[in-house]
């Protein structure tokens, strides 16, 4: 049957055929994939967070849909679709963790983020190795961002509070220019504004690579353009909002 999308009634007519659609493919048919869509259904369209975070949630668990980890990673984080909760780190790190598990960078990058975040809850703690791990995985994925903390992390080296706060010179990821240098410029190829920034100062101090006036004055001409697109991104959106008000 085809949709006349201009007509509101068909268009809710529309709306709510899809999610008959998806509830058979969930459930009824068990299809991971449908499962997943089924969730952004109860998110996206019907605003029912506590229906989709239980889709996530049992997509991930019983199924092993890796995007249905993140999502419901994100979920426990911030306390999404539960009345009252302020976020659970312990239990977002444990989907993001089986997410990273099933080949999703977006979950390894997460988990990585979250075993170096210095404001844990006291039932985790931060393990550098291992957030290293998951970033150096979420990059080898093509993850830009991932690529573009793993980079950071060389240029400053990592170590652990005590050790900085004694002052042992000690890292648990040390200070590496050249590595720095390879992870920056593998986020700048995915499109990362920030590491193609840092790539022209690299190469404009001939920090971890031959200094080149050139590609430093490249570097910087693509993060510009970049930013740039961003800009023109974030006007369209609010323009796009601004009429649909």
């Amino acid at each position: 049957m085809s949709y006349n999308l201009k007509d509101e009634n068909e268009v809710k007519e529309y709306i709510e055929n899809l999610g008959i659609e998806y509830r058979f493919g969930c459930f009824s048919e068990k299809k991971s994939e449908v499962c997943h869509l089924l969730g952004d259904y109860l998110e996206g369209i019907k605003k029912d967070f506590e229906k989709a975070g239980k889709v996530y949630r049992s997509n991930c668990d019983d199924y092993g849909y890796a995007r249905s980890c993140l999502k419901y990673g994100h979920y426990s984080f911030v306390g999404k679709g539960e009345t009252g909760s302020r976020g659970d780190s312990l239990r977002a790190y444990k989907y993001y963790e089986k997410g990273c598990d099933l080949n999703d960078a977006d979950s390894c990058l997460h988990a990585g983020l979250l075993l170096v975040s210095q404001s844990l809850p006291k039932e985790m703690k931060r393990d550098i190795p291992k957030a290293f791990d998951n970033l150096k995985k979420s990059c080898e994925m093509n993850n830009a961002t991932a690529c573009f903390y793993l980079s950071g992390m060389h240029i400053s080296g990592v170590q652990t509070q005590a050790e900085a706060a004694a002052k042992t010179g000690k890292f648990i990821v040390a200070k590496d220019m050249k590595k720095a240098f390879e992870f920056a410029y593998k986020a700048c190829e995915l499109k990362n504004m920030y590491a193609c920034a840092n790539l022209s100062q690299m190469y404009a101090r001939g920090d971890g690579i031959e200094k080149n006036e050139e590609r430093a004055e490249k570097y910087k001409k693509m993060a510009l353009e970049m930013q740039d697109e961003l800009k023109q991104q974030a006007s369209l959106e609010f323009q796009q909002g601004v009429n649909t008000s």
